[in-house]
């Protein structure tokens, strides 16, 4: 019975970490995973050398329509066959924190992890609606920010509002492997290989098949 009920809340433990590790996290529904995301994080984890990142799998968006919303542990699950690498850590660890907002998540995992080194990792897509979130002015203080390019956002997303008022604490380019270091708010944003798959595209694809 203990072994049953291990099983059936795994999907939802910290990953392993400590104090001084540089650790991104990328957060979203991941409905479903794809190649765009673990491109997006062996980026990450290169260019920034960073020692893990965490795809944070978050049990619903607040501002997305959640109704057709596959279950936590099944979008976990699929996440860690597809990302299929040692330092990529696939956890749904938000619906444990029962925290419904991104800096609120941050905030507890900060709490629990003292010492540890984060990073908020996030596409330039997100970057341009970054404004909208619950307290994102909180996040940009909480935890330096990597932007990594995404397809059809490059331009819009430095023009946005979080943008503009980030300006004053972008990093260039070069200074990337520093950024686990810096003091918030700081922010990068990462060119390089890009992926054209997104995960409404996929959908899409799966309702038409």
């Amino acid at each position: 019975m203990p072994r049953a009920s291990h099983a059936a809340t795994e999907h939802l433990r910290l990953p392993p970490h400590a104090p001084g590790l540089r650790i991104g996290l990328f957060g979203g529904t991941f409905n479903p995973a794809h190649d765009g995301h673990r491109m997006a994080s062996l980026t990450a984890l290169r260019r920034l050398q960073l020692d893990r990142v965490w795809w944070l799998v978050t049990p619903g968006n607040p501002l997305k329509d959640n109704a057709a919303l596959p279950a936590l542990a099944q979008r976990v699950r699929f996440g860690r066959k597809l990302a299929d690498h040692a330092r990529i850590h696939v956890t749904g660890i938000e619906a444990m924190l029962r925290t419904r907002y991104t800096a609120d998540t941050l905030r507890a995992l900060k709490r629990r992890c003292p010492g540890v080194k984060f990073v908020w990792i996030m596409g330039s897509d997100n970057l341009a609606g970054f404004h909208r979130w619950n307290e994102w002015r909180a996040i940009a203080r909480m935890m330096p920010i990597a932007v990594i390019d995404r397809p059809g956002s490059t331009h819009s997303s430095v023009a946005s509002p979080a943008a503009n008022w980030l300006s004053r604490w972008r990093m260039a380019e070069s200074q990337a492997a520093a950024i686990a270091h810096a003091r918030p708010p700081a922010w990068i944003f990462l060119h390089g290989r890009r992926s054209e798959l997104s995960s409404t595209m996929l959908r899409q694809q799966a309702q038409s098949d």
